[in-house]
Formats: structure tokens, sequence, C-alpha cells
């Protein structure tokens, strides 16, 4: 880890449920304890029902919102009718960040097998802001958490980091 100090970085969790209230939230707590025990702060949290343009419509005013950094949710991710998450994602991102879906993939396998292809876990950027979809499960999200996202947001992690080049996920936007 060198000589680098740790950088909190600001996440809002979002949980995704026609059916779970705050009190219910296992996910939504399993992240927020995890990103603050890592020393990162809980910008915004919220739970809204699986309907894309909600979802998306939430994605949109975080990522507008310059406290926040980074956006997690959990919920929605899967096969059914219901599950619009990773559409609603996918309407706000710029870019899509591929290789955190197969490597969420590859975690998921270790611990689940096959039944890893039934996530559709993803990732991406928009207006200088990460988001990720994680699926509804409280073991799918400390295993997102704990081995993509908890050392990916630690700017000591090496060789390279998503908080490193934070600053530099808006520079086409400057003037040359």
């Amino acid at each position: 880890m060198g000589d680098r100090a740790f950088i909190p970085v600001r996440i809002a969790v979002l949980t995704v449920s026609d059916s779970r209230g705050l009190a219910e939230d296992r996910s939504g707590d399993v992240l927020v304890a995890r990103l603050e025990g890592a020393g990162h702060l809980l910008a915004d949290r919220a739970i809204l029902p699986d309907e894309r343009d909600q979802i998306a419509a939430q994605l949109r005013a975080w990522v507008s919102d310059p406290d926040i950094d980074v956006v997690i949710s959990t919920g929605g991710t899967g096969l059914t009718g219901r599950d619009v998450t990773v559409e609603a994602h996918r309407d706000v991102y710029e870019k899509e960040i591929d290789a955190f879906s197969t490597l969420f993939t590859m975690v998921s396998v270790k611990k689940i097998g096959t039944s890893a292809v039934q996530s559709r876990a993803c990732g991406g950027v928009a207006g200088g802001t990460y988001l990720f979809a994680l699926p509804g499960s409280p073991g799918a999200c400390k295993d997102g958490w704990d081995e993509i996202l908890q050392p990916q947001l630690d700017y000591r992690h090496m060789p390279c980091n998503f908080v490193e080049i934070m600053p530099r996920l808006e520079e086409h936007q400057r003037r040359k």
C-alpha cells in the first residue's frame, strides 16, 4: 500500500425492492456497514420499487449531486420480469465497466457455482460518478463489496484503483 493515505469517498446506497422497507433492508444494511467500516461516508440511502424510470431518475439525481462519488444499488439484477435495475443503470451510464460484471461472476462462481449465471451485476460511470448494481441478497452484497469494491475504492490499492482516476473521469469536458 506504500505511502498513500486513505481517501474516503461519498457513497449512496439504493435498494430496489417491491416489498422491503428500511427495517427489512438487510442487503442495504450490509453495504452501509461495510462502506462505513472501511472509512467511507454514507452520502444518501433510498429504497425504490422495481420501476425502471424511478430507478434511473434516482441514479441521475445522485450523479448530478457533487457530494456523491459512488452509487451502489442492490436488487433487481436477475432475470424475472420485474428485474429492471440493470436496464435503469444502462439508461444512465456514459461508459460501462464491462470487467465489473465479469469479475463479479468469477467471485460468485466460487460461492454459488453455476447459479452465478443468473446475476446481471454491472458497473458504469456517468457524470464523474461510479455506479454499481449488485444482486439483492446480503451474500452477494458482501461478495461484491469485499472482493471488488472495497479494494477498488481504496486509494492505497495497487497497482491501480477507482479513486485515483476519479479526477480524470470528466477530463473530456475540459477545454483543450
